[in-house]
């Protein structure tokens, strides 16, 4: 089973088109406790269940400018007047750090949690990883090093995925896989 969770149900819905694409029709949807400081029943019934979780963590998109340049422009732009960017960075960061230590209390021992990006920024990709770790929580985690036959080069050590516009004409990623191991 396939379980696809969000603080947003209209976000779950704009998902089922792509879905119903990719062929995928076994997907459970959840909408899930947006107040982090707040129990959420749901995931608490499913505390240590999960074999794999994926965290599609919410970044600044700078790995995409070069699919969609005008983000550049718009990356400080608020409401209230301009900035550069540092507030957003700023709220986004702790929201992921509470996103993946909350996925990760889903995942069993033995199970895997995967964290991506669409970023190019250390501090919402390495960063968030080596804060998780160093974490109460993420002292029973690990990262996963690569299969030594795996088509795209890891780097930082040869610990994470990092596709770039540069070396890998395409949008750029990151990805950290981590084992529970308890």
């Amino acid at each position: 089973r396939l379980y696809s969770m969000d603080v947003s149900e209209d976000r779950l819905e704009r998902g089922k088109p792509r879905c119903k694409k990719a062929g995928v029709s076994n997907v459970q949807r959840q909408v899930v406790q947006e107040d982090m400081t707040r129990k959420d029943k749901w995931l608490k019934r499913r505390k240590c269940t999960f074999d794999r979780v994926l965290v599609d963590a919410p970044c600044s998109g700078v790995g995409s400018w070069r699919r969609k340049p005008d983000a550049r422009r718009t990356f400080g732009t608020f409401d209230d007047g301009f900035d550069d960017g540092t507030d957003r960075l700023a709220n986004l960061l702790p929201l992921q750090q509470q996103i993946l230590q909350r996925a990760s209390r889903l995942v069993k021992v033995g199970g895997r949690l995967v964290y991506v990006t669409c970023s190019l920024l250390p501090e919402e990709n390495e960063k968030q990883i080596i804060q998780f770790l160093e974490s109460d929580v993420g002292a029973e985690w690990k990262v996963e090093s690569p299969p030594s036959d795996f088509a795209i080069p890891f780097e930082v050590d040869g610990q994470f995925l990092r596709l770039t516009p540069a070396q890998h004409n395409t949008d750029g990623f990151f990805a950290a896989v981590l084992t529970k191991h308890g």
